[in-house]
């Protein structure tokens, strides 16, 4: 007797989105059903969603809340995709911040002539990961948009998570002697977007680093309950980071060339078409300062996790011209990392 389960036929027509997907009748009722709430399967029916966490009871708890679009091209990418780094991109602006993510709202703008298929990948990845990361997609909106309005698929995510009492990560308390760590590599989100292109007929396997880091940054936390501050080193890589940061505590930052972590490939990619991988974005690669005293404890807590097995540490804040981020490089000399003026990669997330 054969017990398979049936295939549930689709109610969508043809392979591709069409206008009538955003017009409001049944056409886009089923492609909300059955690409989105389907895999999704957000709490109630309502306009919005209605939560409710005991997190949000605990005395001193703070929400903390972040939005933000993703645009990047090619949608999908060796690596990930653009739902995977909608889901890792919002969980991680809160991650920095102290808030443990519980839940997220996505948004879809939908090209006409988009493929079902790659909606149906793109939202599998997305839900994919909410799980991994422990977080809930409890809300969103769909419009679909003339061909040529867009590029297949845009995504907007926001996010809320809680801050429990007593936490405070902030950029503006970094001091002097304080210690900068990198969880991983660095650039490799960029150079595996320039390479998907194709642009530049390069030959790599590099892969993003597209991940969640609120576990790490919970393991990191426990191991050094003093940590400063934390950034993910997206657009404009980890010397945009450290300039906001140097700026924000009023300190200078110095960083270690022969520390940095980086591939060989990256830094054939950016030699040969004379990009710096220190601005090179990444989706999977923090920056926290924690104090001198914590951070070897803190080091170890992220070496324990899988998304920091490479971590290193790269600098430390000191006293004297605020604002400014150097690099002692290989030869021993200094050279000034200012932030980046312009865009080194165009639509990178």
């Amino acid at each position: 007797m054969n017990m398979a389960t049936p295939i549930k036929a689709s109610r969508l027509r043809g392979d591709r989105v069409t206008m009538a997907h955003g017009g409001g009748g049944k056409a886009m009722r089923d492609l909300i059903e059955e690409v989105f709430t389907d895999v999704f399967q957000p709490p109630g029916s309502e306009d919005q969603a209605r939560l409710t966490a005991e997190a949000l009871r605990a005395p001193g708890a703070q929400l903390a809340f972040t939005t933000d679009s993703f645009v990047v091209t090619p949608p999908e990418f060796p690596g990930g995709d653009i739902g995977k780094i909608a889901v890792c991109g919002t969980v991680n602006d809160l991650a920095v911040g102290g808030a443990k993510p519980l839940w997220l709202s996505a948004a879809f703008i939908i090209e006409e002539g988009c493929e079902f298929a790659l909606l149906r990948r793109v939202v599998a990845s997305m839900q994919a990961e909410a799980e991994k990361a422990g977080v809930r997609i409890v809300t969103g909106d769909t419009k679909v948009v003339e061909r040529g309005s867009a590029d297949q698929v845009f995504v907007t995510t926001s996010g809320v998570g809680v801050i429990p009492a007593q936490r405070h990560l902030a950029a503006d308390t970094i001091e002097p002697g304080d210690v900068a760590i990198v969880n991983g590599v660095l650039g490799d989100h960029g150079a595996a977007i320039l390479a998907a292109r194709g642009d530049m007929a390069l030959s790599t396997d590099i892969q993003s680093d597209c991940q969640s880091l609120n576990g790490l940054i919970e393991a990191v936390l426990n191991a050094a309950p003093n940590a400063r501050a934390a950034r993910d080193a997206t657009r404009g890589g980890v010397a945009s980071c450290l300039n906001e940061m140097a700026e924000a505590a009023g300190v200078s930052i110095e960083i270690d060339e022969t520390s940095l972590p980086l591939r060989a490939e990256v830094r054939g990619v950016c030699e040969v078409l004379g990009l710096d991988p220190l601005y090179l974005a990444n989706e999977g690669t923090l920056v926290i300062f924690v104090p001198q005293a914590e951070s070897e404890a803190a080091l170890a807590a992220m070496r324990a996790t899988r998304e920091g097995q490479g971590a290193q540490i790269i600098g430390r804040a000191k006293a004297g011209h605020p604002g400014r981020v150097t690099m002692k490089t290989l030869f021993g000399g200094q050279r000034l990392v200012d932030t980046l003026v312009g865009e080194q990669l165009p639509r990178i997330c």
